[in-house]
């Protein structure tokens, strides 16, 4: 065989995508409480499972902040995030994650439709791995650049009101940057349909489908996560009211 027809075979084994499909719950809680008409804060607490939808868990995760309102509708926040990523194929060990994170966040109306958009940088502080069941005393490090569009569409004529559903469409793509990335610059993409129950004025129940499509470091290999995610929202206001 040719050298060069050999070169060219090798090159196009390297390039072949490989997709891997697993099926996961993701559980959440999170909460955005507004103390004076300039300060709060946020705390979401996440836990998911493996695959199979109830086998093992492979991600907790931690997110607290201190938010700054510009406007009503305008906030920045920055805060810190703990992640855990259990044992999975051949590991036996969890890694642990430190991650600041920074946000800006928007909410638009549309008549009785809602609109909510943020960017958010990530700093990624990822344990490494001396083998399979050891852990290094250094960290990788990159940055991960998110843009999420969650939109709320009420299903009832009163719009979104205590005890009213409706139907929510969400997406968010993150992108890798830093000088350890090399070959997964996209990093994932998530979609979500669902439907929400606003409980009161202040807290919600949302349940629905999510695919998260994942490009791994080796750049060559997806995963397709098919995603059952049940979450639970609070937004408080704790300011006095005035009069």
């Amino acid at each position: 065989m040719p050298v060069c027809l050999m070169i060219g075979l090798l090159a196009d084994a390297q390039t072949i995508k490989t997709v891997t499909d697993v099926q996961q719950v993701w559980l959440g809680y999170f909460n955005q409480t507004r103390l004076t008409d300039k300060f709060g804060f946020w705390v979401d607490l996440q836990l998911r499972t493996k695959e199979d939808f109830f086998d093992n868990l492979s991600v907790s995760l931690n997110r607290f902040g201190l938010t700054y309102y510009l406007t009503d509708n305008t906030k920045i926040t920055a805060g810190y995030a703990y992640v855990v990523a259990y044992p999975e194929d051949n590991r036996k060990v969890s890694i642990p994650e430190h991650r600041p994170w920074q946000q800006v966040q928007w909410n638009t109306k549309y008549g009785k439709k809602r609109m909510m958009q943020w960017i958010r940088l990530d700093e990624r502080y990822r344990r490494r791995l001396v083998n399979d069941s050891t852990l290094a005393d250094t960290y990788g490090f990159n940055y991960r650049l998110r843009y999420n569009l969650f939109y709320d569409i009420p299903l009832s004529k009163k719009g979104i009101v205590p005890k009213a559903l409706s139907f929510v469409i969400n997406d968010e793509v993150h992108i890798n940057f830093g000088r350890q990335i090399v070959l997964n610059t996209f990093d994932q993409n998530r979609f979500y349909l669902g439907f929400k129950y606003q409980i009161s004025e202040q807290s919600n129940i949302q349940l629905g489908y999510m695919n998260v499509f994942q490009q791994l470091a080796a750049g060559n290999r997806y995963r397709s996560i098919n995603t059952a995610r049940l979450s639970y929202f609070q937004n408080l206001d704790l300011r006095r009211k005035k009069g």
